[in-house]
């Protein structure tokens, strides 16, 4: 069986490492925030080429904490992509805001600049677009569309660790805070949920760190109302021994995205990821469409390959959002999508012997159909 991804093998890599800053946390005898935290939160910051990074305690309240910074609350209105992951949307509905959902463009999967500005209304307070799969959005026309409009933008890079528009990385690339997730699986993973914004903005730093401790900024003095929500040192430290390797597990992904990109070409029923030329994806996911998606996955699975939807049910669907004006939305992009998406394994530990037996497995697959 070729697994989807293989996350211990990150592990392995950098295993004598890992123990080595794991032990490290565990003799030093500080267990929350320290030295540790704050020299992951400033090589992060370097890496992405933002002034300032705040760690938090996963990517859903990185997204709340950035949306709670700027201001937003109740009868404020947040532009979100129609399609995508949910924690987006929660993320809106858990700061007191009212969600937008605006299509994607149908190539690139990301929210399509060109039919924001249709949806912005005198409540609109934020754009949050999310760089889906790690193919980066087009922050420079969204942002063209916010300042156009007086409106802040706020971006959800949780799947593009490492991506760059137009030659610069995501997370300084023109939105107001951005924010990540190091969820395990991502192209930078803790060994649990860990996350952070990043931002050229000190007072908007200093305000999301003030949020995730309690509203406070100094010891029992508490200025706002505010949460638990801080990166666990043991986690900072994992990361920054695996930040060494990002770019080098990025060049891995992006090759066998490159492999997958020759081997099914032009093959009948199948559409490929696109890539704007401006765009340098971090490759997290590779998804491809397919009309007969579940028919498509199911014989990958007899040939030993595992597949994943990344997203089956668009989150106007979801029932979390049943009672919502969102429901009755029509937002047959998204739908569409949602009804065609495939996840092919990909990964730096992928071997290259495997991510040709995937592509032959699907033009089996398809050349049977």
């Amino acid at each position: 069986m070729i697994g989807f991804l293989d996350l211990g093998a990150a592990t392995r890599e950098l295993e004598a490492d890992i123990h080595a800053a794991v032990t490290r946390v565990v003799d030093s005898g500080w267990y929350v925030g320290g030295p540790e935290v704050a020299a992951f939160e400033t090589a992060w910051a370097a890496y992405c080429g933002a002034d300032h990074a705040v760690g938090v305690a996963n990517g859903l309240d990185a997204l709340h904490l950035a949306l709670r910074a700027v201001g937003v609350g109740p009868g404020d209105e947040v532009i979100v992509a129609s399609n995508g992951y949910v924690a987006t949307q929660l993320a809106v509905t858990m700061a007191g805001v009212t969600i937008v959902p605006v299509e994607p463009d149908a190539a690139t999967h990301n929210l399509d600049p060109a039919r924001i500005a249709a949806a912005v209304t005198p409540r609109t307070k934020v754009i949050l677009p999310t760089h889906l799969y790690g193919q980066p959005a087009d922050l420079d026309a969204i942002g063209a569309v916010a300042d156009a409009h007086g409106l802040i933008v706020i971006d959800d890079a949780a799947q593009a660790h490492g991506a760059a528009i137009r030659g610069r990385k995501v997370g300084a690339s023109g939105a107001t805070i951005t924010c990540w997730s190091f969820y395990p699986s991502k192209n930078l993973g803790a060994l649990g949920d860990a996350g952070a914004i990043t931002t050229n903005d000190a007072e908007l730093a200093a305000r999301v760190r003030r949020l995730g401790n309690y509203g406070s900024d100094v010891r029992y003095v508490n200025q706002d109302l505010g949460v638990n929500s801080r990166l666990d040192p043991i986690q900072a430290a994992v990361l920054a021994v695996k930040l060494k390797r990002l770019d080098e597990w990025n060049q891995r992904r992006a090759r066998i995205a490159a492999l997958y990109n020759e081997m099914l070409a032009d093959i009948d029923g199948l559409t490929l990821p696109h890539v704007p030329d401006w765009a340098e994806p971090a490759w997290h996911l590779y998804v491809v469409r397919a009309a007969d998606r579940d028919r498509l996955a199911a014989r990958l699975a007899e040939a030993g390959v595992q597949t994943l939807i990344h997203y089956p049910i668009p989150p106007h669907r979801q029932q979390a959002y049943a009672a919502s004006a969102m429901a009755s939305a029509e937002l047959p992009i998204a739908e569409a999508l949602a009804g065609e998406v495939l996840s092919l394994p990909i990964g730096p530990h992928l071997a290259n012997d495997d991510a040709r037996r995937v592509a032959d497995s699907v033009r089996a697959a398809l050349k049977e159909a």
